[in-house]
């Protein structure tokens, strides 16, 4: 299931960088940037967690 989660997260991730201008970036979209990559990173702990119980 996380994998799946991580799988949306990178999507969401490669979409903001797609509609990234090439100078002067809005903050709210550095803003988004650090939020997906803060979740992603957390799911992707989470996902690790879960392989090792298994």
């Amino acid at each position: 299931m996380n994998n799946d989660r991580v799988r949306e997260i990178e999507e969401k991730i490669a979409d903001l960088k797609a509609r990234w201008p090439a100078h002067s970036v809005p903050p709210s979209m550095w803003q988004q940037l650090e939020e997906l990559e803060d979740e992603l990173e957390k799911a992707r702990k989470s996902e690790d967690t879960e392989s090792e119980r298994d």
